[in-house]
């Protein structure tokens, strides 16, 4: 539940910024000065199954005419009837009047909607359930923000590493993530891999709430020593990067299944296998996986083929440009159709054992210039690196994660 000081700020803010909010602007409340009343009687008021706005606030008390007032402030930055189960609504009745309302909603992980009523509305004797009494804005959560360190020893998979390790398992999806164009972790990851890295924690009013951004890391593959840094060029330009300044984005995903789905009881199949003895050969990955996961779009692309196949069984086939394109087959359902245009890392359809199958997993393929290949052994080039300018900032800035990590 939301602290005093949280609702204090946003009561200062109303009462300062009296005209009307653009929904398009964030507004800092920095320096805001401190209010001489205590805000009490912060209630939460969760939202159930079948639940619409009305229902929350008559549940909570709130007058019909108000709860109106601050459903219609809050249609021009978000619309209160697409309020999501399992979130809450947090609400301050004004201890001396009982009657002025706070009312914050939490959209996501990164933004909040906030409505109040302004202080100078009250003071002119206006109607409670008028609109311009009210005024709402979407604003980014005001997580305070410590950065976290954390390092472990595969013995068998990173996922386990992190629970043995009491690693939040988010952050190490983030980190996979980081990661994912550089290592497949159904296949690449060996007992006695190492990684460590370093994160942002997200608290609140004192209270951990979740992990954030992961700004750097490092994993140690089979000998092989694998660097990312999260880095901001300019609000156009931001990701991550290797420890030299190259874009640690690829043409495609390493693979086409993500870690937060492999990560406990996944395994995967041979890299090449002759199961069928097909004439074509079977030159092709296999992921071994539980009916229904998930299955990504290694890159961007449009869907040329989502139908049944022969062998195939259910088949989405995505061509990337005039020289790749990539298979994926034994679907148990599309999640796309022909002619779909579809982005790096989005899901297109789901593991089955449809056609020539002994059991649920996903067969992945390669093709370039019209050759079936081997997708482990394809070396893609990074995306854009660094600007020269940025360069120095850079440097500095991974050194501190690499200090942060004892890297050498």
């Amino acid at each position: 539940m939301a602290g005093v000081g949280y609702w204090q700020r946003e009561r200062i803010f109303f009462t300062q910024h009296k005209s009307q909010i653009s929904p398009d602007i964030y507004v800092q409340d920095n320096a805001v000065p401190e209010r001489q009343e205590e805000i009490k009687n912060i209630e939460e008021w969760p939202v159930m199954s079948g639940d619409v706005f009305g229902q929350i606030m008559a549940r909570a008390g709130v007058a019909t005419s108000t709860a109106n007032a601050i459903y219609t402030a809050a249609q021009p930055v978000y619309d209160l009837a697409k309020i999501n189960v399992g979130r809450s609504f947090f609400l301050n009745r004004d201890y001396e009047t009982g009657d002025d309302y706070f009312l914050l909603y939490r959209l996501d992980t990164e933004d909040e909607l906030v409505v109040c009523r302004s202080a100078s509305s009250t003071s002119e004797g206006m109607d409670n359930s008028q609109e311009r009494n009210w005024q709402a804005r979407i604003r980014p959560i005001p997580y305070e923000v410590k950065i976290q360190t954390a390092h472990a020893t595969v013995e068998s998979s990173m996922y386990q590493a992190a629970l043995d390790n009491d690693i939040d398992i988010r952050a190490i999806i983030a980190l996979a993530d980081a990661f994912g164009w550089e290592i497949d972790f159904a296949l690449d990851p060996r007992a006695g891999d190492t990684f460590a890295f370093a994160y942002e924690a997200r608290y609140l009013e004192g209270k951990f709430i979740m992990p954030g951004q992961v700004l750097g890391g490092v994993y140690n593959n089979a000998g092989e020593r694998f660097e990312v840094y999260y880095f901001t060029e300019d609000e156009q330009n931001r990701g991550f990067y290797d420890e030299n300044g190259h874009s640690a984005q690829r043409m495609f995903l390493k693979a086409p299944v993500a870690f937060k789905y492999i990560s406990s009881g996944f395994t995967a199949g041979l890299r090449y296998i002759q199961a069928f003895n097909i004439s074509t050969g079977h030159r092709a990955i296999d992921y071994a996986a539980t009916l229904g996961t998930p299955v990504r779009a290694v890159g961007d692309g449009t869907v040329v083929l989502a139908a049944w196949e022969g062998s195939y069984g259910r088949k989405i086939s995505i061509r990337h440009n005039g020289t790749y394109s990539t298979n994926y087959a034994h679907l148990s359902g599309f999640a796309v159709k022909r002619g779909d245009k579809v982005k790096q890392g989005q899901v297109i359809g789901y593991v089955g054992s449809t056609g020539l199958s002994t059991g649920p997993h996903l067969h992945y393929e390669m093709v370039k210039n019209g050759v079936k290949i081997n997708p482990l052994k394809e070396v893609l080039p990074p995306g854009e690196p660094i600007k020269a300018e940025n360069k120095d900032r850079f440097v500095a800035e991974i050194n501190r994660w690499q200090e942060l990590l004892n890297l050498e």
